[in-house]
């Protein structure tokens, strides 16, 4: 059997092996796992939600790995490189160790088919069971009932937010995604819920199982200022564990409070097996990494890259907008360079953020689900006031136009979604050289 020698072909052949991009199941998946023989070693932690998820996975990878704990962490989608996707010890998977998962992958399947996403968790866990790992931070891709990362019969399992995104897949409301979230939870598991106000169906499915509910505002609380501020602290209530005068995440936003409290709440349920001390969790907290979440490039004009792509995490968005707004002491105007997926609420989206931006540089995304800058100009600003708008072909043209436009104290956001973040991302790259 002749097998691709790169890992770019191997990401073109898994790309193929199934008939559908997305075909929610674990039927194949687990059949493919069994094969394999797949045992993950130490704790398993395993993050879904709508918006939050890549977070709370990066606060828990810095914290653990803060306190001496060998952390494998799976999360998705990438922006510049799929290697992003698998970190043991804070390092990207390399290429070989990726190939040589894909092969054994490739051999054991046989007749069964895997979409990319299944092939390519199958090959993160492959990855993690072949190390002496302590911790497995795992994140879920879409939902959770149906998604491959569920194989994984976790020790703590975290719901972020439920908000309404792939409701073609998971549901026309918040009821109906936050049942197919819930199912994560594992009976006689903690089971943290973040969200401070979770469907009834979230609940009542934990509830039945038997898992221990921990929610927001219940059974752990968070304390602290509304932004975040110069030299401000935080304070983590748990059921019998506080955390006092913790350093802001590095991660910027208000809502990385709640992201940074779910992560401690997991510790908290796990502390019997996964001691955690107080210095860890503030070096954890001070250090976490994570790119494209609010992340602000230094330099003059500020430059600010952000993957939101749903209303609920628009919100947030525009909340960290006015909140860097007046720390950072800026008074220019704030242009957007600004893309979507065609499957996304784009309306919606720049509705939230209207009255957050001055000028909007459209660009377009490509590919299957791409949306040109004709009809993403159409979709997003119907029934809105007039406002300042110029199309472009690509992100780099827009980001070209909107620097050259821009005095020193305005500010130049990029978002919309993953594609669009990681388009800019390779612009810098290309500018730095």
């Amino acid at each position: 059997m002749e097998f691709p020698h790169t890992l770019d072909a191997w990401l073109a052949h898994v790309e193929q092996v199934h008939h559908r991009p997305v075909d929610l199941g674990l039927e194949r998946v687990r059949t493919v796992a069994q094969r394999l023989n797949l045992q993950l070693p130490g704790t398993s932690i395993v993050v879904g939600g709508t918006n939050g998820k890549g977070s709370t996975c990066a606060m828990l990878d810095a914290i653990l790995r803060a306190a001496g704990y060998r952390v494998g962490r799976y999360s998705s989608p990438h922006l510049l490189r799929f290697n992003e996707r698998v970190r043991i010890d804070g390092q990207e998977a390399s290429d070989a160790e990726l190939m040589a998962q894909f092969e054994r992958i490739e051999r054991a399947r046989a007749a069964t088919t895997l979409t990319y996403f299944e092939f390519t968790t199958l090959a993160a866990l492959a990855c993690f069971a072949q190390q002496r790992l302590d911790v497995a931070v795992l994140e879920v891709g879409l939902g959770g009932r149906l998604d491959a990362v569920n194989i994984v019969d976790a020790d703590c399992s975290v719901v972020t937010t439920v908000d309404l995104d792939h409701t073609e897949l998971l549901g026309p409301t918040r009821e109906h995604i936050a049942a197919e979230k819930a199912h994560i939870f594992r009976p006689g598991r903690p089971a943290i819920c973040v969200d401070p106000d979770p469907p009834n169906t979230l609940t009542q499915y934990a509830l039945r199982i038997g898992a221990q509910l921990w929610r927001l505002g219940h059974e752990f609380f968070v304390e602290g200022p509304s932004d975040a501020q110069a030299g401000s602290q935080w304070n983590y209530l748990g059921r019998k564990t506080s955390r006092m005068a913790l350093p802001w995440p590095a991660l910027r936003g208000a809502h990385q409070l709640r992201n940074a409290a779910g992560a401690l709440a997991a510790l908290e349920a796990l502390e019997p097996r996964l001691p955690v001390q107080q210095q860890a969790v503030r070096r954890g907290l001070t250090n976490v990494q994570l790119s494209g979440r609010f992340q602000v490039v230094p330099g003059r004009p500020v430059l600010v890259l952000d993957v939101a792509h749903n209303p609920h995490a628009a919100l947030a968005l525009a909340r960290a907008l006015k909140a860097h707004r007046s720390l950072a002491g800026l008074r220019g105007a704030t242009r957007a360079v600004f893309g979507m997926l065609r499957d996304k609420d784009v309306h919606a989206v720049v509705q939230t953020l209207f009255e957050q931006v001055d000028h909007w540089h459209l660009a377009p995304t490509h590919g299957e689900r791409g949306l040109p800058v004709a009809a993403l100009e159409a979709r997003a600003f119907d029934q809105l006031p007039v406002t300042h708008r110029s199309r472009h072909e690509s992100v780099a043209a827009a980001l070209e136009q909107a620097l050259a436009q821009a005095g020193p104290d305005d500010r130049i956001l990029v978002f919309g979604s993953f594609v669009i973040v990681a388009e800019a991302l390779r612009w810098l790259e290309r500018r730095s050289r």
